[in-house]
């Protein structure tokens, strides 16, 4: 027998499946959440409900120090041995819900779960209820740690704050998902190292003596150095570090003047900064700032610059992501598990794996066969609900053969 069909072959043995009737409760779980999403350090209805069903379930979750989120142990610990941790993000973001034909699109104005994190709260949750149930069962040897997080939208990431209230103490690995519209529900997306870039938050303020159009020698011409400041610092950074990191300036907004013969005297942008590995990410701050401020002085233009320190690359331990691979191989055969790239996109799952092994994979939510891609942080993001039980079934049989290991 092959390696692989020893896998899977413990898989049928595997217990800790979701039954048909835990899943219909979960999707309606999880609607509820998408109908009342709520921002970063805001969710007091969703922390409430989550804390409801596990308090149902007999278990005893603890809302953290900050007020949202929870964690909650399942089996007894003895202290010593390095518990399993599942963690979900909780927020919501601040964008309108654009679905239209759907019976649980978000109710509140300008408010959705456009990032899946909906999908997230309740995959660990139902992790959660099918380990409790393992472990009454006695079929639990290790106990787990599921944490809710809040405020994953707001850099520098609420895991930042979770790491303060004591939520990695006596975890020795942790998991997550991320939902991705472009991986087929029932699969899910790996990659050992890198999976996510680091993000960094920009926003410039530039000044200057304005004037009549007529006259521009007469005055810091502030809308074209502005407009240099978009098009120069990109190029410049991107020739002062190694080009394989990827380090990216991208511009969100742009403002300045109000009217069209009159030279402004302020102008404000605000961006990104992404790059792909960590060594560059401790550099960025000063190459950026450097950029900038040569490209305003050029111009004759007084810079203010407020760099905001966003979240490191999520890197994916290589045992940990073995882990994952065996468990999702375990329950869904080894097509399920697909190679995928390193995202540009930042994650503050980054700050736990500063301080324990862990990984994350993407999970699936797009209907197979499905041409149209939602992708996130849009206001027609959905997710085939599908993915909820591949998700619980990951997470379940990762406890259980890490647990075995």
């Amino acid at each position: 027998m092959s390696p692989e069909s020893e896998v899977d072959a413990a898989g049928d043995q595997l217990p800790g499946a979701l039954s048909a009737s835990l899943h219909a409760e979960l999707v309606h779980f999880r609607r509820d959440l998408h109908m009342h999403p709520e921002l970063g350090n805001q969710e007091f209805r969703t922390t409430a409900a989550i804390k409801e069903r596990l308090q149902r379930a007999g278990l005893k979750p603890r809302v953290l120090a900050v007020g949202t989120g929870l964690v909650c142990d399942i089996g007894d610990w003895d202290g010593r041995t390095p518990m399993l941790a599942l963690r979900a993000d909780i927020d919501g973001l601040p964008i309108p819900d654009t679905k239209t034909e759907c019976s649980y699109r978000s109710t509140v104005p300008d408010r959705a779960h456009a990032c899946g994190h909906d999908v997230h709260t309740t995959v660990v949750l139902g992790a959660g209820l099918v380990l409790a149930e393992l472990d009454r069962q006695g079929l639990l040897p290790r106990p787990v740690r599921l944490l809710f997080q809040p405020a994953e939208e707001v850099l520098p990431g609420g895991a930042a704050d979770a790491i303060d209230c004591g939520v990695l103490e006596g975890v020795g690995k942790i998991l997550a998902v991320h939902c991705d519209p472009r991986v087929d529900a029932g699969k899910i997306g790996l990659r050992t190292g890198a999976i996510t870039s680091a993000c960094d938050r920009l926003e410039i303020a530039l000044d200057g003596p304005g004037g009549h159009t007529a006259r521009p020698h007469l005055t810091t011409d502030l809308v074209t150095a502005a407009a240099r400041v978009v098009t120069d610092v990109p190029a410049i950074v991107g020739r002062r570090v190694d080009t394989r990191a990827g380090l990216a300036v991208t511009w969100g907004r742009i403002e300045s003047g109000h009217a069209p013969n009159v030279i402004p005297q302020h102008a404000e942008l605000s961006g990104t900064v992404r790059c792909l590995d960590l060594d560059t990410w401790r550099q960025a701050p000063d190459v950026v700032v450097a950029a900038i401020d040569e490209v305003a002085n050029l111009h004759g233009a007084k810079s203010e610059i407020n760099y905001v320190r966003g979240v490191p690359p999520v890197v994916n331990d290589a045992e940990v992501t073995g882990l994952i691979r065996a468990a999702m191989t375990a329950r869904r055969g080894a097509d399920s598990v697909e190679s995928t790239e390193q995202s540009l996109g930042g994650e503050d799952f980054s700050w736990y794996l500063q301080q324990v092994p862990g990984a994350m994979a993407r999970l699936g939510v797009r209907t197979p066969g499905e041409r149209t891609v939602r992708d996130l942080h849009q206001g027609d993001f959905d997710a085939d609900e599908s993915a909820i039980t591949v998700g619980v079934e990951l997470f379940t049989a990762a406890a259980l053969l890490d647990a075995a290991s």
